[in-house]
């Protein structure tokens, strides 16, 4: 019988207080008995909405029903044919705006905690040594995946599981792209990340490690080396800046460098061989995922912290909960509010930013109200150091030496939905293919473009 309790079964998190002075992961995770409460909390649509709004088809409905019935190993092997990184989509996947936006439960109370379940479920299979690495006989083909970020990880996964040869170029030293670099410890603890690459590799897939593709090897190169078919993955890495007077000066980082020393390089440990200053007032310019992160990462740090943003809160594209836990945490949201300069000291470092007040227009191309300046209310905020997390491009340097591929006026690589390019046998998909894709629709592209990959190789005998 189905649990028909309003509300989400809460989540243990560590005290807020607590959490913003060092990098452990917030959430603790469900218990056994709590993510069997939750699971029993799903109705069993007759027509699951929730299903159609997973980008990578999860039987939702079906793993739901095997933790309610407490045969856990069941729901993984239900979880994991359908999606080759549980764990992480479970944690940083955006369930609000995809499978429980659509959930019936959520008109009249709150959803089902879909991601929490599923976290539990491969938290749990990791726990007593279950990883599916099931795959196909070899059918001696080779494909290769450019970027070990979730789009190439999803990708190659796939492949491997039908039976390729599935080698992965990585420009880094670490394997994982964006949930490495990118996603601070604290929401996704990289030995995670760390598991799933090293159940890839289980399951066949190679990792070559410090590959920048473009420079070392070029993607004709790669066909070159009897790999039949190239899947871009190399991800929105390219930071933007504002061309407002003052980014030059020390003290003002992309938040892509910013994040970058502090997770791939662990610069917030005593001794880093990377270290990064430990500013006592920083501003960060944004109001997305990445600038909630930079934002919380300069908290733990210890400095006193700024989000400036130019919208309004009901603008921001931070998913709800980085929101909560970051007012939690105790940063300060100047919103309605936008950087004109920066200033600095006679050493050249960041010292203040003059900003504008700014109020709502009518909306433009995004829907959103378009921000507008108020005449003559420019004041300053005092900082040393700014962090611009204003959005990224993808990075052309994978691409280089690759006469043919047809690239959209932002610079991405132009796809179709099932991933195909310009250029007969090269497939694009997640960042790569839309700019800065979510983690969740990168890993959905990759999905595609896994199937049409097969299909190609089929078609060609």
């Amino acid at each position: 019988m189905a649990n028909m309790q309003m509300n989400k079964t809460p989540m243990p998190e560590q005290e807020p207080q607590v959490r913003n002075h060092n990098f452990l992961e917030v959430a603790q995770g469900y218990t056994a008995e709590q993510a069997v409460n939750e699971a029993k909390r799903c109705i069993h649509c007759k027509n699951p909405a929730c299903v159609s709004g997973c980008p990578v088809g999860i039987p939702i409905p079906d793993f739901l029903a095997k933790v309610a019935e407490e045969d856990f190993a069941a729901a993984y092997e239900i979880l994991s044919n359908a999606n080759a990184l549980p764990a992480i989509s479970g944690r940083v996947c955006p369930q609000e705006n995809q499978c429980e936006g659509k959930c019936v439960r959520g008109v009249k109370g709150e959803p089902v905690a879909i991601g929490r379940v599923e976290r539990f479920v491969a938290d749990w299979a990791a726990e007593q040594g279950i990883a599916n690495v099931a795959t196909a006989p070899k059918n001696g083909h080779k494909v290769a995946v450019i970027g070990s970020g979730p789009a190439g990880l999803t990708c190659a996964g796939e492949l491997a599981r039908m039976g390729y040869s599935v080698t992965v170029f990585e420009a880094f030293h670490t394997a994982g792209g964006v949930l490495t670099y990118g996603i601070p410890e604290f929401r996704l603890p990289k030995a995670i990340v760390a598991r799933e690459v090293d159940n890839l590799v289980k399951m066949g897939v190679d990792i070559e490690l410090n590959m920048v593709i473009g420079k070392i090897l070029t993607i004709p190169e790669i066909f070159e080396r009897g790999y039949e078919a190239v899947f871009i993955a190399s991800g929105a890495g390219l930071p933007m800046f504002m061309k407002i007077p003052g980014e030059g000066l020390v003290g003002v980082y992309s938040a892509n460098e910013y994040l970058t020393r502090i997770n791939l390089m662990k610069a917030y440990k005593e001794g880093s061989p990377t270290p990064i200053l430990h500013n006592q007032k920083v501003a960060v310019v944004g109001g997305g995922n990445v600038a909630m992160d930079a934002a919380r990462c300069a908290k733990r740090l210890g400095a006193e912290v700024h989000i400036i943003y130019r919208r309004s809160e009901a603008e921001l594209p931070a998913r709800a909960e980085e929101v909560h836990h970051a007012k939690e945490e105790g940063i300060i949201f100047d919103l309605l509010t936008n950087p004109v300069s920066i200033e600095g000291d006679e050493k050249g470092h960041v010292q203040s930013l003059t900003c504008i007040r700014m109020e709502l227009g009518e909306p433009d191309a995004s829907g959103r109200r378009r921000p507008v300046p108020v005449e003559g209310s420019e004041f300053k905020v005092e900082a040393d150091a700014v962090i611009m997390a204003l959005g990224t491009s993808p990075n052309p340097m994978s691409t280089k030496g690759t006469e043919g591929l047809e690239k959209t006026r932002k610079g991405c690589v132009a796809a179709d939905e099932s991933g195909k390019t310009s250029l007969e046998g090269v497939y694009a998909g997640g960042d790569a293919a839309t700019g800065a894709a979510t983690v969740i629709l990168a890993m959905g592209a990759g999905k595609y473009a896994a199937k049409s990959i097969d299909e190609y190789i089929k078609s060609k005998g």
